[in-house]
């Protein structure tokens, strides 16, 4: 199903215009890893998992997505697992932990929120991929947002930085920290390269 409905969604996308693409070498070929994009839109999380394939990307979504009939199936149809925004407790990183174990990619948008401004980042991208002993691969995305943007055939773009690994060096409650900060500073140059097409 994921396979047949990424597919589906590329050639649609392709319609308004094909994405370019930059450094999908930084990717890891072996192992899981936790993907982490900005987040503007809703297109951004079409056209990363499109940007991956054939890779599946298991999207951490807000619960709310599960609570009704037709989003719950498409959700769970499309690797998706279910997290409590408001309310996060240790069950939260329990599903990413086990796919991550398995060796599967786990995507999380760590802004929370769809939004052009810069907000701090939350700690669910890091505490995840630090606790399941495996990097954070960082992605930038510029482009349409949204199905306005579309028609007007806005030209997407998408970027992946360097993995970004958790420092055996430091204690882990700073080494969290510090991988918090890379990934912030990571966002940032990947963004500004997309923007000045500084690639």
């Amino acid at each position: 199903m994921y396979h047949f409905a990424a597919y589906v969604v590329k050639i649609i996308l392709n319609l308004f215009g094909r994405i370019k693409v930059f450094q999908k070498e930084k990717i890891p070929t072996s192992g899981g890893y936790v993907i982490a994009c900005t987040h503007t839109g809703w297109v951004d999380i079409l056209w990363l998992g499109v940007s991956l394939l054939p890779v599946k990307i298991h999207y951490m979504a807000k619960k709310e997505l599960f609570q009704s009939g037709f989003t719950k199936w498409l959700m769970n149809a499309l690797n998706a697992f279910p997290v409590d925004r408001e309310n996060p407790g240790p069950s939260s990183i329990k599903t990413p932990r086990k796919l991550l174990k398995e060796d599967k990619v786990v995507g999380i948008f760590p802004s929370g929120t769809r939004t052009s401004e810069e907000v701090p980042l939350k700690r669910g991208a890091v505490t995840i991929a630090a606790y399941g002993k495996v990097p954070i691969v960082p992605a930038a995305y510029v482009g349409p947002n949204n199905f306005s943007d579309l028609l007007k055939r806005q030209k997407p773009k998408i970027i992946f930085g360097d993995p970004i690994y958790l420092s055996e060096e430091q204690p882990k409650k700073e080494a969290i920290e510090t991988m918090m900060a890379e990934l912030n500073n990571a966002f940032n140059h990947l963004q500004k390269q997309l923007t000045t097409n500084d690639i």
